[in-house]
């Protein structure tokens, strides 16, 4: 061992708070970054909640959270899309010209079509084209509301409940990321 080492470690055995309460202030810095991004936003909890559940999200920037906020809208339009072709019949001719049939897979098209936008946003976030993020992230949301409104045409076929309940959990997800690229200053 080096006598820099050697003198390092003894350190260490001194005072090893020197070292433990440094580790300290710079988590500290980080939630603080994470609450200061997240009163950007129109859902401060969500935010908040979402972020603390990534590990990451204690060593990233602002930009770095912006982007586990879309990572995290990918997830949720990647399950509605799933989800949504589960509810599809099984048999090809028992329901293959059913509205409800059609809406769901269009529903599921158009979650698939939301994912996209919000990994193309993730690119945009790299390149710092905020501008392109924001416009990729808002059309996330609209996929969800144009999968809403498909049910609308057809008054007899009820919009589920389930699919509401994604619907706003993704439009919810994309608000905060469009908060957090407005901190961002673009």
């Amino acid at each position: 061992m080096g006598m820099k080492n050697f003198l390092i470690f003894l350190l260490f055995l001194a005072n090893p708070s020197i070292f433990l309460h440094q580790t300290t202030k710079f988590v500290a810095a980080d939630q603080t970054l994470i609450q200061k991004t997240c009163r950007n936003t129109l859902y401060y909890d969500l935010c908040m909640s979402s972020l603390k559940s990534d590990p990451t999200s204690l060593t990233a920037d602002t930009k770095g959270l912006a982007a586990i906020m879309v990572s995290i809208g990918v997830s949720n339009a990647t399950a509605t899309a799933t989800y949504l072709s589960t509810q599809l019949p099984t048999s090809a001719g028992a329901a293959a010209n059913n509205n409800r049939t059609k809406l769901l897979r269009q529903c599921s098209e158009k979650y698939g079509f939301a994912a996209e936008a919000l990994r193309a946003s993730l690119k945009d976030l790299a390149e710092e084209t905020y501008d392109y993020a924001y416009m990729h992230v808002s059309a996330a949301a609209d996929y969800a509301n144009v999968c809403h409104d498909g049910f609308k045409g057809f008054p007899t076929v009820a919009y589920p409940a389930k699919l509401g309940r994604r619907e706003e959990g993704l439009k919810r997800i994309c608000r905060v990321v469009l908060g957090i690229l407005d901190a961002l200053g673009w």
